[in-house]
């Protein structure tokens, strides 16, 4: 693999209850090692069909109000086709498509550019899956 693309991927226990998981120390670990200063891209991704990536504000009531709002979207009942696992799981395989899997963000001089309030998380509303995995990927500008 060539010094412009480095990745690594990250094991996390969500537990059983639905989160929003904070990333951005972990992002920023891995861009002290992968970047070493440089300017580039790090994509966030997880490959899963139940969990995805959103850049938001956390420890405010941001992180509590997107799973409420979730919730209101995407409500965990029987209406949904897909029907195994916990009840409502459906929902589940419905949320990437309002929280994608990935994110894609700026890193100039090794250090990633996020707002002042903003923080990388996953956001994970799968109770049955306890683990995940988070490939990190920072590809060097040239």
């Amino acid at each position: 693999m060539s010094a412009a693309f480095t990745t690594r991927v990250l094991h996390v226990d969500t537990g059983s209850r639905e989160r929003v998981m904070d990333l951005t120390r972990d992002c920023e670990a891995f861009l002290r090692e992968a970047a070493a200063g440089r300017d580039g891209l790090l994509n966030v991704f997880v490959p899963h069909a139940t969990a995805g990536v959103a850049i938001l504000e956390t420890g405010a009531g941001s992180d509590d109000d997107l799973l409420a709002a979730l919730h209101t979207l995407l409500p965990a009942d029987d209406r949904w086709q897909h029907r195994h696992g916990s009840p409502g799981h459906g929902r589940d395989h419905v949320l990437p498509a309002f929280v994608p899997p990935h994110a894609t963000l700026p890193v100039l001089g090794g250090r990633l550019e996020l707002g002042t309030w903003q923080s990388v998380c996953l956001v994970d509303t799968n109770r049955d899956n306890l683990q995940r995995e988070v490939r990190f990927t920072f590809l060097a500008g040239s």
